[in-house]
């Protein structure tokens, strides 16, 4: 009975603070589907107006190039996450596989630069790309975070527990290093790599600081910056219902990443490495030797 008493408390309390959290959003959604003069009133939970909220997603779509934010985000994070895993994964791999001199240090400098924010290289970034001509495009927006020392981290912790008698089993069928990693690491790590394509999305798409800086060109802007120049607009800086509309439209995109990959990033954060299945041995070598096998 006491424990049915606990389970009872801690659902209780863990459903109290999903409805604190979900709240906000909660209130967003039916503030975009209410009139200007029922926004601020109890209201808006008790009658939401559809054709209400077809003016304000009418208006806010007419306004501001949502879908065109939108795919400029999509583009942006995208180009991030493939690079910091393409750059992390083989780092993470030789900061946890392969011993050479100097292993600690680097491993410290990195965990040290993650208490670096992008606010404090702004200026020497920003300096570079004027110079090399790189403002206002996307290349100015992905370039600063193409290194990741979250991502570092979290695959040479990933990678650490990998056997190592698989890794040693790949070398002797003639895998180089390169190939141990695309072959056998990154598909042993799927959860760890969906659990920080999670975390860099969000960080990514809601990032205003760094395009504020970069674009000034509306048709370049990510979703945060446009609904603030939308907001920021004459027409539209008294329309909540339309700032909420288009709030509710650029946060769809995070939800649904999200609920695709919610059980692999589950996974990602709790589960340690597995070994992967069993890769084919080189071309070279396929008539002499087996592939290296899961063990």
């Amino acid at each position: 009975m006491s424990e049915r008493l606990r389970s009872i408390a801690a659902n209780a309390v863990l459903a109290g603070a999903s409805l604190i959290m979900v709240l906000p959003f909660l209130w967003m959604a039916m503030a975009s589907m209410a009139p200007q003069g029922e926004i601020f009133s109890g209201a808006i939970f008790l009658k939401p107006s559809l054709q209400a909220a077809w003016g304000n997603y009418a208006f806010a779509f007419s306004r501001a190039p949502l879908l065109r934010y939108m795919a400029n985000g999509v583009i942006v994070c995208v180009a991030i996450i493939v690079c910091q895993v393409a750059i992390a994964a083989p780092a993470g791999y030789a900061l946890a596989k392969l011993p050479f001199r100097g292993r600690p240090v680097v491993f410290a400098a990195i965990v040290l630069g993650l208490m670096i924010p992008i606010q404090v290289p702004a200026i020497p970034l920003y300096i570079g790309l004027a110079y090399a001509g790189l403002l206002d495009t996307y290349t100015g927006l992905v370039l600063p975070f193409i290194i990741s020392g979250f991502a570092i981290f979290l695959f040479r912790q990933f990678f650490t527990s990998f056997p190592d008698d698989v890794i040693d089993a790949a070398r002797l069928d003639g895998f180089s290093e390169l190939s141990i990693v695309r072959r056998l690491m990154l598909p042993a790590a799927w959860p760890a790599v969906a659990a920080f394509a999670v975390f860099s999305f969000v960080a990514n798409w809601n990032d205003l600081y760094w395009p504020l800086v970069v674009i000034t060109r509306p048709e370049m802007m990510t979703p945060p910056l446009g609904l603030a120049a939308f907001r920021a607009s004459g027409d539209s800086a008294g329309n909540v219902g339309a700032l909420m509309a288009g709030g509710i439209v650029i946060t769809l995109p995070l939800v649904i990443v999200f609920s695709t990959i919610q059980k692999q990033f589950i996974r990602g954060m709790a589960a340690p490495a597995a070994p992967a299945p069993a890769a084919p041995a080189p071309a070279s070598q396929a008539s002499a030797s087996p592939a290296p096998s899961s063990r």
